[in-house]
C-alpha cells in the first residue's frame, strides 16, 4: 500500500512519523505552518481553519473550511489543503507575495489586531469567497441599506453564516464584517478559482499504524462492516467533530480508528416515492445544500446546528452514533418521525428512531453496525418549527431544543410530532404533548393546556446550562411561540 502522504499548499508530506491520533494542526505546525492556531481544541473558536478540497455542488471542487484541530491527519490521506500561508501568490524571484483578495480586504480594513484569529478568519473567508452561486445582488428597492434590509448577507452575496464558527477577542466584528462585503469575484486566472473546475482527490483506502495505534479507511462499505465484526472495540468516525474533542480535551486514544466519511454507500441523497434517504456520511453543509430547503425542518435546523466550520465536517450519522441528549438533529428527526437504517455485515434493518435511543448515549445499535442512511417519510408536515435554547445565537450548545411537524386542517390538528432535546437521558418524543392536542382545534385554549402537559415532559436537570425549572418552562413557552408564530398563517 502506497505510503500515507497529504498534499499541502501544493507540496506533498509524507504522514509519517505523526501518530495516528494526531490532528491536522498539530501535523502542520510541526512543519512550520503556524498561521493555523489553536485556540479552543474543540472546534469552537475557528484559529485552526484550513481549506479542504471537497466534491463540489455545482462544480467539481468546492474548497471547503474545516476546523483542523478535530480533524486526525490520517483522515487526510491522499487529500488536499491549503493553508492561510498557501493563499497568497508567490511573486516572481526577488518580489514579494501578492496577498490574496481576502487577505487584503481584512489588512485595509482593519480586520486584526492581536492577529492571532486572524488567519482563521481569512480561511473561512476564502471558502465563502469561493463558494460557486455566491454572486453580487440588486440593491434594495426601497433605497436603504443591505445591512437594513439583510445583515447576514452583503452586497456581493457574502454569506455571513460562513464565519460563524469564528471568534475574535479584540478586534471586533465590524471591520471583519466590512472585509467580508467588500470582496469581489475571484479573477479568471485566480489558481484556486481554476482549481474548482478539476476533480478533487479521490478518497484512498488507508492503513496508517504508528506503535500500538492504527487508523483504517476501508474502501467500501462491504469492507468496512467486515473490519467492524472483526475489531469490536474500534471507534467509528465521520467528521470527527465529537472524538477530536475526545482526543484534545480528555487524552483519549484507540487502538483502532475507523474512518467512514468517504465510503460512498454512505453519502448518498435518494428522494423515492415514500421518504428521503439521506447517507448517514453526508455533511450538513452537503445535505443543506443538495436539499436546498426541500425539507423546511431541516432547513431550519442547519443555521442554528454549531457553526459552518462544524457543518462543513459533521455528520447525522455522527450525531445519532453518539447518542448525546443534547445533540441538536435528534430531535428534529424524531418530530420528522425518521428511522435509521443500520447494516452490519449480514445485512440490514430498519429501525424507527423513537426506538432508537436506549439510555444515555446508548442505543440499539450493536458494535458491528454501522448506521447507513436516515429515512424520513414523506409527505411532511406543514407547519414546523425548530425552537434552540441556547446562551448564543449561533456556535452553542443547546440548554432545550424542542422540534415540532403538525399537520392542521380545518382548524384541527390531525398529527402532531414532537421532539425533545436536553430534558431527558436520550432524545424523546414528547407522546403526551401529541396526545393532548392531536383531534383538537388549534385554539389558545388547546395549547395553554398542551403547553402545561409539555412542562412536565421528560426529567430535566441542573447544570452549569440551565436549571431544571428553567428547561421545564422553556418546554411550555416553546409551544406558546409556535402558536403564535403560525396562527396567522393556518388561519390565511
Amino acid at each position: 500500500m502506497v505510503a500515507a502522504r497529504i498534499t499541502v499548499n501544493g507540496k506533498e508530506a509524507p504522514i509519517s512519523p505523526a501518530a495516528p491520533h494526531t490532528t491536522v494542526l498539530d501535523f502542520l505546525r510541526e512543519r512550520g505552518l503556524t498561521g493555523t492556531k489553536e485556540g479552543c481544541a474543540e472546534g469552537e473558536c475557528g484559529a485552526c481553519s484550513v481549506l479542504v478540497a471537497r466534491p463540489g455542488t455545482d462544480k467539481p471542487t468546492d474548497w471547503v473550511a474545516v476546523n483542523a484541530c478535530l480533524v486526525p491527519v490520517a483522515a487526510l490521506d491522499g487529500q488536499e489543503i491549503v493553508t492561510s500561508e498557501g493563499l497568497a501568490t508567490t511573486g516572481e524571484a526577488g518580489e514579494p507575495a501578492v496577498l490574496h483578495p481576502v487577505q487584503e480586504e481584512m489588512a485595509v480594513r482593519g480586520g486584526s489586531q492581536c492577529g492571532y484569529c486572524t488567519p482563521g478568519f481569512i480561511c473561512s473567508m476564502a471558502a465563502e469567497y469561493y463558494r460557486p452561486g455566491r454572486c453580487a445582488h440588486a440593491e434594495p428597492a426601497d433605497g436603504g441599506t443591505d445591512a437594513e434590509t439583510d445583515p447576514e448577507h452583503g452586497p456581493n452575496g457574502f454569506d455571513l453564516h460562513a464565519l460563524s464558527g469564528n471568534l475574535c477577542r479584540c478586534t471586533g466584528y465590524r471591520p471583519i464584517r466590512d472585509a467580508a462585503f467588500a470582496v469581489g469575484e475571484p479573477a479568471e486566472d485566480d489558481p484556486l478559482a481554476q482549481r474548482r473546475e478539476q476533480s478533487p482527490p479521490a478518497p484512498v483506502a488507508t492503513a496508517y499504524t504508528q506503535g500500538d495505534s492504527t487508523f483504517l479507511r476501508p474502501g467500501t462499505l462491504a469492507e468496512a462492516l467486515r473490519l467492524l465484526r472483526e475489531r469490536p472495540d474500534a471507534v467509528v468516525v465521520a467528521g470527527s467533530t465529537d472524538w477530536g474533542v475526545e482526543v484534545n480535551i480528555r487524552s483519549r486514544r484507540a487502538g483502532c480508528v475507523v474512518a467512514v466519511d468517504r465510503l460512498p454507500e454512505l453519502r448518498e441523497l435518494r428522494v423515492e416515492a415514500g421518504h428521503i434517504e439521506i447517507g448517514a456520511a453526508l455533511t450538513l453543509t452537503e445535505i443543506e445544500r443538495r436539499l436546498d430547503g426541500s425539507v423546511p425542518l431541516l432547513a431550519e435546523l442547519f443555521p442554528q446546528f454549531a457553526s459552518r466550520l462544524i457543518r462543513n465536517s459533521a455528520t447525522l450519522g455522527g450525531n445519532l452514533g453518539t447518542g448525546s441528549p443534547i445533540g441538536d438533529s435528534p430531535p428534529v428527526l424524531l418530530a420528522l418521525d425518521a428511522s435509521v437504517v443500520l447494516a452490519d455485515a449480514d445485512g440490514e434493518r430498519e429501525v424507527p428512531l423513537s426506538d432508537y435511543f436506549t439510555g444515555y448515549r446508548q442505543s440499539v445499535r450493536r458494535p458491528d453496525e454501522l448506521i447507513r442512511a436516515v429515512r424520513v417519510p414523506l409527505p411532511l408536515s406543514p407547519v414546523v418549527a425548530f425552537h434552540k435554547i441556547a446562551k448564543r445565537r449561533f456556535d452553542d450548545i443547546s440548554s432545550v431544543a424542542v422540534a415540532f411537524a403538525l399537520d392542521i386542517q380545518d382548524g384541527v390538528v390531525r398529527t402532531a410530532r414532537i421532539g425533545l432535546g436536553g430534558v431527558a437521558a436520550t432524545p424523546i418524543r414528547a407522546r403526551a404533548t401529541e396526545a393532548a392536542l392531536e383531534g383538537e382545534p388549534w385554539a389558545a385554549e388547546t395549547v395553554e393546556a398542551a403547553a402545561q402537559v409539555l412542562r412536565a415532559q421528560g426529567t430535566p436537570m441542573d447544570d452549569h446550562r440551565a436549571s431544571a425549572g428553567y428547561r421545564s418552562a422553556m418546554l411550555g413557552q416553546s409551544l406558546r411561540k409556535l402558536y403564535a408564530q403560525t396562527t396567522e398563517a393556518v388561519s390565511s
